[in-house]
């Protein structure tokens, strides 16, 4: 992989009522992707956007949509999902009992496939599927709200992982979510994460260029 680190500024934590503009801005200061959370207020206790708000953001800007679904039953929903302009899209394996199937329905239907873990959740929860992902994304918080604290955890838990897709031979993005700052970012790509998803740390900056450099190590 190398040791360039990728920025997905979290829409989450954007002002709704300037979506496109926030996503252009960030686009402007060096963001690598988008990142799109959707909740379904059953998978996690929040619900937020649909199809029809990635398709808004997919038009606003020319970056990568990188849609973490945290929804019951993902499936269902994938393809309305890839079709609005996701280009990465997550679904979390607790959500998944068929995981194998939902991943190749992504990659079928045109979009890079991934898989999400709470962070009470083992890694050997994935194992199987490894091979079959173009990224591991790990929640350093539990999913539902933005602005929550770090999970110190999650520092191990990238290293674990970072340790079993080398063993493998597989270049897998390792991307973490949650409580991302300038402090906790250096410290998850020390130990391997290659992207860091970051909501409230950017747009609730003055200055949206520099909280993005700052998370580059």
């Amino acid at each position: 992989m190398g040791t360039q680190v990728l920025v997905a500024p979290s829409i989450l934590s954007a002002d709704f009522g300037w979506l496109a503009e926030e996503v252009r801005s960030v686009e402007r200061g060096g963001a690598d992707w988008i990142h799109v959370d959707v909740m379904d207020g059953h998978f996690v206790p929040n619900l937020t956007i649909g199809p029809a708000v990635v398709e808004a953001v997919h038009r606003a800007t020319k970056l990568p949509l990188d849609v973490h679904l945290m929804i019951a039953e993902p499936e269902r929903f994938v393809p309305e999902f890839v079709r609005a302009g996701a280009s990465l899209v997550s679904v979390h394996v607790e959500a998944c009992p068929h995981l194998h199937r939902v991943l190749q329905l992504i990659r079928q239907l045109g979009a890079k496939p991934a898989v999400a873990l709470n962070p009470a959740t083992p890694l050997s929860a994935v194992e199987e599927a490894l091979g079959e992902v173009e990224m591991v994304l790990l929640m350093s918080v539990d999913p539902g709200f933005g602005g929550q604290g770090f999970i110190p955890a999650a520092v191990e838990k990238v290293r674990r992982l970072r340790g079993m897709l080398d063993a493998r031979g597989l270049r897998v993005q390792v991307e973490v979510d949650g409580g991302i700052n300038e402090r906790t970012g250096p410290e998850v790509v020390a130990a391997g994460a290659t992207v860091l998803v970051a909501g409230s740390y950017i747009f609730g900056a003055a200055d949206y260029p520099a909280a993005i450099a700052s998370l580059r190590p």
